[in-house]
Order: C-alpha cells, then structure tokens, then sequence
C-alpha cells in the first residue's frame, strides 16, 4: 500500500484518540456528561448533523435524554477551530422524536454515504466509529445467547446480559479486487441489485478458516469464472453499512483471455472488460461508477491513473 493510495481513501482518515482506557472509569456517562467541554454527535441510523461549513454538528448533553444510549468515540488530538486538543467526544443514538427536537428538517439529516468525502479527517474518523457501533447496538438489545435483554456497559463498547455474558462489537471482513487482463483493462461487474449500467469492482465476504488472498481467487472465480493470481493488498476502509471492514487488492487474470468472464448470473448479472479509453468516454453517461466514499473508486483511480471527474 502507498501512502499516496491510502490518503485517498475516504473514510480510513482519522485523528482520533479512541483513549480505551478511559472506557473503565466507574459511572463514566456520569463523568462526560458533567464536563462541559464534551461534545455530542447525535446520531440518527446512519445519519447526522452538519454545520454550515460542512462539520459534523455536535450539541450538549443538555440535548440528549437520560437513557439515551451513548458511546465514548474519544477524544481530540490536534486543536480544531470547533474544539482543542483533548476534547471528549460522545455518540448519542437518538430516536425520532430527540432528533426532531434537536432539528427538525429532515433533510438536515445526511447519509454518511453522502458526504463522507467532505469531511476532515478527525471527523471522518468519529462518524464512521459512530455509524458503525449505532448499526451494532441496533441489533444488540438482546443476548444473543440467552435472549434475555443486555445493558450497555463500558463505554458503549459492551453489551452484558443477566447471566454476565459480555457480547463485543465485530466487524466483518470483505475482500474488493481490481482484476486486470493480459492487456492492462479492468474487469467490472454489474450486480443485480444496480441499475443495469452500474459497474463496479468484484467483491465478497472473507469466509470462516479462509485467508484474504484465497477469498480473492474464490470471490473473483465464483462471481466471473476468472482465475486470478499474485493478489496484492492496497489498503483498506471501514464501510459500516452495516459492520464491513473492505480490504483492497489487485490481481492478475491467469490468462488474461477476456472470453473466460462470465457472470454468475444470481449475484452479478454482467461482467466486462474495460481499457481506459472506455472509461474515460462512457463513465458518467452510459457508465455509472462508485461513487467517491467507497475504496472501489480509490481502486479503478488507482488502475486508471489519476482522479475521475464523476461524482
């Protein structure tokens, strides 16, 4: 992986410190909300606030209900205009009625997926940790082994049942390939779920007992019927919609024969080849591409030798 690769992925930026240690201070929801200085980032689903320059928006705790479950993100390390160094910053997961009290427009409200691009670096790292553990305590309300209901403890980092079973966050990993031929063109599929001109890199998740490098050459055979070779890891980038981490590669087709891609026609529904000259004349019109926050389009920039001018 370059530097230059992995400063181009959107949300793998972050200038946080998540100061796990401070997650044990006894009655620590006490401890932040007492200090003035904390900043909260409300969180509704996967959506937030921005300011009028673009920054995450954050509030008080006065904002926040008590019982509102919430999460240590951490804490600054570099002063910002809107916070210094050392300021404690704390995702609330808000219901519909504190998000409206807090601003009602609904479209105030963004995607991450949205404007992930737009944002500095610290603030790129709290919303995708924010994001991702708001999914997580979403479908954690019960043990998973008893049933019974579980409390958030430890910051928001645990969930413990009755019977003390203490249930983790996880996160998912995914292997994403950008597969070139014998003539330096890529191979892009087009999934079943898209519109039928949407394109984009091969993809799939890593299976129990297998390694990143053979989920590559299983994922990319399963999907085009292209064997693939010499995978070489370029970076990687949380995707929490809802628990992904996407680990980037590149490969080589075997035989780099453009006859051997086929779909496998449940998942992907087409596969083509593409030289940089069709990308260039038909991305954005008769071709649609990933969009900037996801590490595909790092990826195709990355083959293609330089930025798109696409959305």
């Amino acid at each position: 992986m370059t530097v230059e690769f992995a400063a181009r992925l959107p949300l793998s930026r972050n200038e946080l410190d998540r100061d796990a240690e401070l997650r044990t201070t006894p009655d620590l929801e006490r401890v932040l909300r007492d200090d003035p200085t904390t900043r909260y980032l409300p969180v509704r689903g996967s959506e937030m606030l921005r300011t009028t320059d673009g920054a995450l928006r954050f509030v008080t705790a006065s904002e926040i209900p008590e019982g509102t479950v919430t999460l240590y993100l951490g804490r600054a390390v570099s002063d910002a205009a809107d916070a210094p160094a050392g300021t404690r910053f704390v995702a609330a997961f808000v219901d519909a009625s504190t998000a409206a009290a807090i601003e009602p427009a609904d479209d105030a409200w963004e995607s991450l997926r949205m404007f992930g691009t737009e944002l500095s670096a610290r603030d790129q790292g709290l919303a995708v940790e924010a994001v991702a553990m708001a999914n997580w305590h979403a479908v954690h309300g019960f043990s998973p082994r008893t049933g019974s209901p579980t409390d958030v403890v430890t910051g928001g980092w645990v969930r413990r049942d009755p019977e003390g079973h203490e249930h983790f966050p996880r996160t998912d990993a995914a292997i994403i390939v950008g597969v070139t031929d014998a003539d330096d063109r890529i191979l892009l599929g087009s999934n079943a779920a898209w519109d039928a001109n949407r394109y984009s890199l091969l993809a799939g998740f890593v299976e129990p007992g297998e390694s990143l490098e053979d989920a590559v050459r299983r994922e990319v055979w399963e999907e085009s019927g292209v064997h693939v070779e010499e995978p070489e890891y370029l970076g990687s980038q949380p995707w929490p919609f809802p628990a992904s981490l996407m680990v980037g590669f590149r490969a080589r087709a075997v035989d780099g024969d453009p006859t051997t891609a086929r779909p496998d026609g449940v998942e992907i529904l087409d596969v083509r080849w593409f030289s940089r000259d069709e990308i260039r004349e038909k991305a954005g019109d008769t071709l649609l591409l990933p969009g900037r926050t996801s590490i595909a389009r790092a990826i195709i920039e990355e083959w293609y030798g330089g930025p798109l001018d696409l959305p």
